[in-house]
């Protein structure tokens, strides 16, 4: 393969519709990220924590080894300690985007299914009109003695 054969074959690729919906879905959703991620630290996780003592979830954290200090107070090792805090902060970040997600496909599936009855009953009803004029035609036919071979196909 040639590189112009590459660079056009990856033009074709990047020019497709798939690939440019799927860029606006990604940026779209790092923003909607973002706004769970706020809406998480500073609007959800507050109330929580003044329910428990004014508790800042992003301070729990599980010592695994003091931090060393020298005679002068200055950190020679940083303590080693288990973040929780940050642990339930995602956690909770993520229940509320699935959440979000799941709603809005939810919402959505629903407006398709509306589209969908919508669609099967204009089908139905163009059905009923067809039967309605091969019957029109059969009944016709039979009172001017011809041929309904045509007709029953339809």
């Amino acid at each position: 393969m040639t590189n112009n054969s590459i660079f056009k074959e990856f033009k074709e690729f990047a020019i497709k519709g798939n690939v440019l919906d799927l860029a606006v879905g990604v940026i779209i959703g790092s923003s909607f990220g973002r706004i769970v991620s706020s809406f998480v630290n500073d609007i959800i996780m507050p109330p929580i924590g003044l329910l428990l003592s004014g508790v800042n979830f992003k301070d729990l954290k599980i010592p695994l080894k003091a931090a060393v200090l020298d005679p002068n107070n200055k950190i020679v090792s940083n303590a080693i300690t288990l973040n929780i805090g940050n642990f339930l902060q995602a956690s909770f970040d993520f229940l509320i985007t699935a959440w979000a997600i799941f709603a809005i496909i939810k919402l959505i599936n629903h407006l398709k299914k509306k589209e969908e009855v919508k669609v099967a009953k204009e089908i139905n009803r163009q059905e009923i009109l067809l039967a309605e004029i091969r019957d029109l035609l059969k009944e016709k036919q039979s009172m001017t003695g011809q041929s309904t071979d045509k007709i029953n196909t339809i």
